[in-house]
């Protein structure tokens, strides 16, 4: 909160001259409320450089809070798959986004545009674009500002903030004709994909209030409704909205089709718009927007709870800027570079709201919910943008720790959706897409139980992961689900019917991606075995852990020395058939659960060493995706820690940056920045379902951990000359020392002190591996005794 005197200054300071704003320092002060260094580190624009989001992270400038269920960003482009509404080389602003696209691969829903103006109003987005210069933007976590040169003369003033279902913006209006906004409802949607003929035109709904202020309607857009399950059509799901502005309308109006009609208060159709513009007297306008999944009625009261009436911006702004203050302080850290700050605090920023690339968000809107597999509106708590093939492998890790009071409500819906559809989501948005492969909603429900994540049935968990690894899709022998297929089911494990279940692989000839499938399922196996442990059905955990540890290596060749794809008859499809974004080289690595057996199938420690060598020196590690992360920290569990130590650093300084281009590929949902994160602090979670951390190579003097739950346990990383010293020498925690580089869940949640030796040549330390190939079946997953007390009291709690 400011006081008005200062508020006053802050208006008069924007409005006197086209003012370069452009980096934190630049930012008013009104705008950096609470103060808070952690949240001044966060570089929005990380990310976004070049004209292909692949090369170049594929993220976006918006403002919302953490888990938001709408991101607003100034629109450069009309987005679609593999288009973002914003891009750093764009020259003209066409309005401001309320966006539900949750990655740069997937489709838009149900979005709404406002898009300021001044003197005849411009409906087409090619024609209502006003140009700007990077000079004049302010973006930060929570504000974002520019000055935009309006098309008949003068400049408009655009400012944006929000909470998670309302967008807040202001447009001061200087030297320029009759002010006017427009609500742009529904537009030309590209379908699936980025070919530009490939178009639908979504019909929706416009309705003016001049008497309240208020633009309402609805917008059905979902461009990835033609690769939904046949089962889950969601007929009557939209996207509606709410706008409500402080000043009275001199005149109003409707456009359809790119035609204007004076006067006129509603319409349903295509291209559909509506506009009011505002007395030539008028120098500023706010407008507040509230989103909902649900009705137009449930989006004006979000907006009446979220941004109720008398709220100025610099309300909202502050309230965003402090959730975020809340969640990036937890970390503190000293010893890092301007340019390591904005690196790990934008990371930290993109694993809780990711921009464009976020896990996931909320869906729910105060008690109730639209679901897209039943058709229903439903009383609970859910979440949607569940990219579960990317973020499973650190991403979710994080969230566990950093965000634990999100974790119950996130598994809880996902729960929901296999009640509703009769399936866990594998990419859920808004409904399943069937997009990626594995059925790795089964590795983040085990993975939240096995670090005492409680507040979801647990009952229904097991019957939903069972469901998973022993049902088959519709017509598994005969669909081949390639990557978008349209026309078919639920696509979950195909292949599981016959040979996966008799002879432990995909068959090539029948199914897509079949390697990537045979290995994913087999660690998908293996993380069902372990919540069966957990929940002690012990016939049902040694089924599936036999079948875990047996099922990769069918595929492994022992002539080439790779994992291969098989057609059913059992012959080799070839080394280059059976992958999704990864190669014989990534996938061969990709047994995470038995990563002794890996081993012992490359001839032991020495000539898997010399594998990995030979996988990073000949150029084939590619860490712009996601399954070659993990690669690096298998050095450690062979012996040769300084070589995962060395290979961290390298991958960290050559794909992270605090510039445009500071992300190598694209965020994945908060995945890419989540491996960074991990190996910031010196450690990774290789396995996820195993309870453990593989440990690398810090990168800071010091970094202060508060975790917000498990009695806010601190924990301090001391590693002084880090920068410089890549290598570890030895490792203590709380001044007992750790033989090898593998510590526990517990051991960072009881906290303390972490203090690496750090040497600037590599040191012989530590030959460990997640588990034994001979333990016996589930030693390395027994649940501790806090985790049993937790498991005890959700139990407990369901009984009453």
């Amino acid at each position: 909160m400011t006081s008005s005197h200062s508020i006053r200054s802050l208006r008069v300071f924007l409005l006197c001259g086209l003012i370069s704003l452009t980096t934190q320092k630049d930012v008013p002060d009104a705008f950096r409320l609470p103060r808070s260094e952690a949240v001044d580190n966060v570089n929005p624009l990380i990310g976004n450089g070049g004209d292909s989001p692949n090369g170049s992270g594929g993220m976006i400038p918006s403002t919302s809070p953490p888990f938001a269920m709408t991101r607003w960003v100034a629109q450069t482009s009309e987005n679609y798959v593999s288009v973002t509404p914003y891009n750093y080389t764009a020259t003209s602003i066409h309005g401001f986004q309320a966006t539900h696209q949750p990655a740069i691969w997937m489709g838009e829903s149900g979005q709404v545009v406002i898009s300021p103006g001044a003197g005849q109003v411009q409906p087409k987005f090619d024609d209502r674009g006003m140009s700007f210069t990077h000079e004049n933007e302010v973006i930060t976590a929570s504000y974002y500002s520019v000055n935009l040169n309006a098309i008949e003369g003068g400049h408009i003033l655009a400012e944006q903030s929000s909470t998670s279902r309302v967008g807040h913006l202001r447009f001061t209006f200087t030297d320029t004709r009759q002010p006017y906004v427009l609500v742009e409802a529904t537009r030309a949607s590209i379908l699936g994909s980025s070919d530009t003929h490939n178009l639908t035109y979504p019909h929706g709904s416009i309705f003016i209030n001049p008497d309240t202020r208020e633009i309402s309607g609805s917008n059905p857009e979902r461009q990835d409704f033609i690769i939904a399950p046949l089962s889950t059509p969601a007929k009557h799901w939209s996207g509606y909205f709410c706008a409500r502005f402080d000043q009275p309308f001199a005149s109003w109006g409707v456009s359809q089709n790119n035609t204007l009609f004076d006067g006129q208060t509603r319409g349903n159709g295509t291209l559909l718009s509506g506009y009011a513009t505002f007395s030539p007297e008028v120098v500023e306008v706010s407008a507040r927007i509230g989103v909902s999944f649900i009705s137009v009625e449930q989006a004006r009261k979000n907006l009446d709870i979220e941004i109720p009436d008398g709220n100025m911006l610099e309300d909202t702004a502050a309230a965003t800027r402090s959730a975020w203050a809340e969640k990036l302080e937890l970390i503190k850290i000293k010893g890092a570079s301007k340019d390591q700050l904005q690196t790990f605090y934008t990371a930290f920023f993109h694993t809780l709201q990711a921009e464009f690339f976020f896990y996931p968000y909320e869906q729910s809107e105060y008690g109730q919910y639209y679901s897209g597999y039943d058709d229903v509106v439903h009383q609970g708590v859910s979440y949607t943008g569940y990219s579960n093939w990317d973020t499973y492998r650190a991403e979710w890790a994080w969230l566990i720790l950093f965000a634990p009071e999100k974790i119950p409500g996130m598994v809880q819906s996902m729960l929901q959706d296999y009640k509703e559809g009769g399936r866990l989501p594998m990419w859920k948005n808004i409904i399943e897409t069937n997009i990626m492969v594995g059925s790795h909603a089964d590795s983040l429900i085990a993975e939240a139980v096995l670090k005492g994540m409680t507040g979801f049935d647990l009952e229904t968990a097991w019957e939903a992961v069972y469901n998973d690894a022993t049902v088959p899709p519709i017509n598994d022998t005969t669909t081949v689900y390639f990557d978008r297929q349209e026309n078919v089911d639920y696509e979950v494990r195909a292949g599981l019917t016959s040979v996966y279940e008799e002879k432990g692989w995909v068959a090539d000839d029948i199914h897509s991606e079949s390697a990537s499938r045979t290995l994913d399922y087999s660690y998908d196996d293996f993380a069902v075995s372990v919540l069966a442990g957990l929940l002690n059905k012990s016939e049902e955990e040694l089924f599936f852990r036999q079948r875990s540890l047996k099922n990769p290596f069918t595929i492994f060749n022992s002539l080439t020395g790779f994992m291969e794809a098989r057609n059913a008859s059992g012959a080799w499809a070839g080394p280059d058939n059976g992958w999704t974004e990864g190669d014989k080289w990534a996938y061969t690595f990709d047994v995470v659960h038995d990563t002794p057996g890996l081993i012992a199938h490359k001839g032991g420690n020495a000539t898997f060493v010399e594998f990995l060598d030979e996988h990073f020196d000949g150029g084939h590690n590619d860490h712009t995706n996601e399954p070659s992360h993990h690669i690096p920290y298998l050095y450690s569990l062979a012996g040769a820690a300084s070589k995962s130590q060395s290979r961290i650093r390298q991958i960290a300084e050559s794909d992270y940056n605090a510039s445009v281009n500071g992300l190598s590929g694209n965020e994945d949902c908060g995945q890419m920045s989540a491996w960074y994160l991990f190996s910031a602090l010196g450690f990774y979670p290789v396995n996820p379902v195993s309870g453990q951390y593989v440990v690398g190579s810090p990168f800071f003097d010091e970094v202060e951990v508060q975790f917000p739950s498990f009695n806010a346990t601190r924990l301090q990383i001391i590693s002084e000359g880090a920068p410089s010293k890549p290598f570890v020498n030895s490792l203590t925690i709380n001044g007992a020392d750790i033989p090898t580089p593998v510590i526990s869940h517990n051991q960072l949640l009881d906290g303390g002190r972490f203090e690496f030796t750090m040497s600037s040549r590599p040191q012989a330390w530590g030959s460990s591996t997640l588990c034994s190939k001979n333990n016996t079946v589930g030693d390395e997953v027994r649940a501790p005794s806090w985790l049993l007390t937790q498991l005890a009291i959700g139990f407990d709690q369901r009984a009453r």
